[in-house]
């Protein structure tokens, strides 16, 4: 049996405490014995009060203590843990293990997704990255994350840095041109849930065949007539400026074929 302590109360963190109580009623070996959390109202509509903690020394002897906070706070939080030698992870993509404090051991435990709030995922579908200093450690974390998804990956921190630019531009930068399009339907009275489907074929598209093979659209046939029509209707500069540079990149990644 892992027992788990989750610090922290946000997206992710919640998120987590969901998959964690949901694989511990399904009687897989691990258990959610405490969350800490500086603002208890955050998660009380998930964890009964007497399990909810505010105060680093209230702290109950765990096998992994989950930081499940901003980037900026994981170094604080880990210098501020009242206890040594214990095995500690963070969940973040972009920061190295060494983030942690060197009081206790460390590792990494990064579940590849965008979280938010009160939207349900399927926590069994989302890979999981580890990574810890010794391989006792691993096998601790792997079988939490094996409790709890059916994907994992041994992954170091140069790796999962790589990874999460990587998500940023599939996920992040993707949604913000999801943001554009709907600006452009809404500014010529358009629905924006007309391009759904093409949104769900585009995503799908690249389950059979890789990005640069699925690529199509005026930029990598050369339209010259066409891209400059849709220069023409972009009156915002920003959205002119960024149709420039992504129909370039894409022409110049089709040289490359």
């Amino acid at each position: 049996m892992v027992k788990v302590v989750v610090i922290g109360s946000g997206n992710l963190a919640q998120h987590l405490i969901v998959a964690i109580q949901e694989a511990e009623q399904s009687e897989k070996s691990i258990q959610l014995i405490q969350v800490y959390a500086r603002t208890v109202d955050n998660i009380a509509h998930l964890v009964p009060k007497q399990h909810i903690i505010s105060d680093f020394q209230q702290l109950k002897e765990a096998d992994v203590y989950i930081i499940a906070v901003s980037d900026n706070a994981i170094n604080t939080v880990a210098s501020q843990l009242p206890f040594n030698n214990k095995l500690v992870v963070h969940t973040s993509g972009a920061m190295p293990m060494d983030t942690l404090d060197s009081k206790n051991k460390k590792g990494v435990f990064y579940p590849l997704q965008t979280f938010t709030k009160n939207k349900k995922v399927a926590f069994e579908t989302i890979p999981i990255c580890l990574e810890t200093e010794n391989e006792a450690d691993y096998m601790s974390i792997k079988l939490l994350a094996n409790a709890i998804s059916n994907k994992t990956y041994n992954i170091n921190s140069v790796q999962r840095k790589a990874l999460h630019v990587a998500a940023v531009f599939v996920n992040n930068f993707t949604n913000h041109l999801y943001q554009i399009g709907e600006e452009i339907c809404d500014e010529h009275q358009l629905p924006f849930e007309i391009l759904h489907p093409l949104i769900q074929e585009t995503a799908a598209k690249i389950r059979s065949i890789s990005p640069q093979q699925a690529q199509t659209g005026p930029a990598i046939r050369k339209d010259s007539k066409t891209i400059i029509a849709h220069e023409t209707l972009l009156t915002h500069s920003k959205q002119k400026q960024l149709y420039k540079i992504l129909t370039q990149s894409i022409q110049d990644n089709g040289k490359k074929l």
